[in-house]
């Protein structure tokens, strides 16, 4: 009798969206440390002695980074270093925090080192640049030449950017064109959207990630390779601690569930992109993207382009 194969999730794929096998240090470093950092930082990285690829990661409006810690570790336990700058404003525009990324970008070559545990080096020669919200908008910018930096970013994520309260009212700088292709990026992009982001948690807040000033229109505007996974069942904020403020749970509306499903969608999905464009390591990200019912919760839809 004929064996019959059955097509099943590569496991390794599934592997992503769990902890990874490095244990994690999370290291908060200030300005008035020794190693003098231009903006209070958390590093999150691996404790196994090795060399690491970096990732800087850009909060978004008014949340502090320590409210992303258990997605950075997620993403740091599969072999990353995550560089999380703490730049809370109250102005809305994303000056400031592109100014501020890019100042810590400078200081990397120079301070990181001291900071990390003995035996954790970083390889500075790929650089991946992230943010969520605003910071989503500040790390677009920053990428596309917004504040000059002397390291150059191979890789960009946005997790659910956003560029304003509306497509007239853009914050500044106004980097939309609402031209499709229209980035001058020369990296690849993740950008990860929200299903529930566009719409309100109630009439005392709009919607935390409007219609065209969201994840959509930046994705329309990026050139290949890019990628765009929305998270169906989930909001805007949905990826932070369980242990941030409960007003992170007012202003946006969330998903039905725990956080702990959409903080694995969004570190997994981040994971693959990182091992597939700064490690050579695409089967991950190939895997998800054409089975998208590997992730822990709905993504629909899935699209890239690759030239």
């Amino acid at each position: 009798m004929a064996s019959v194969i059955i097509n099943k999730p590569s496991a390794t794929a599934a592997s992503v969206f769990g902890y990874g096998k490095l244990h994690v240090d999370t290291i908060p470093a200030k300005q008035s440390d020794e190693s003098s950092p231009p903006k209070d930082i958390l590093v999150v990285c691996p404790k196994v002695a090795g060399t690491y690829t970096v990732v800087l990661f850009i909060q978004g409006y008014l949340l502090s980074n320590a409210y992303y810690t258990q997605l950075l570790q997620h993403v740091a336990s599969h072999g990353f270093i995550l560089i999380a700058p703490q730049c809370i404003v109250v102005s809305p525009y994303s000056e400031e925090d592109i100014t501020s990324a890019a100042a810590v970008t400078n200081w990397l070559s120079d301070g990181l080192q001291s900071v990390l545990p003995t035996g954790v080096e970083a390889n500075l020669d790929k650089l991946a640049l992230a943010g969520h919200s605003r910071g989503g908008h500040a790390a677009f910018a920053l990428a596309l030449g917004h504040a000059e930096t002397t390291l150059k970013f191979s890789l960009l994520m946005g997790i659910d950017p956003v560029a304003g309260p509306s497509k007239c009212c853009q914050i500044p700088p106004k980097i939309l064109t609402y031209e499709p292709s229209s980035f001058e990026l020369e990296i690849p992009v993740l950008v990860l959207g929200t299903g529930l982001g566009s719409e309100q948690k109630n009439i005392l807040f709009p919607a935390c990630a409007p219609n065209g000033v969201n994840h959509k229109e930046f994705y329309s505007e990026c050139k290949p390779p890019c990628y765009h996974f929305v998270v169906t069942d989930y909001g805007h904020l949905d990826m932070l601690d369980d242990t941030a403020p409960k007003i992170t749970k007012c202003v946006c509306k969330n998903g039905t569930n725990c956080r702990e499903i959409m903080r694995r969608t969004t570190g997994g999905i981040m994971t693959a992109f990182l091992k597939a464009y700064l490690l050579d390591l695409e089967e991950d990200l190939k895997a998800i993207a054409d089975d998208p019912q590997i992730a822990p919760t709905k993504l629909d839809p899935v699209s890239y382009r690759l030239e």
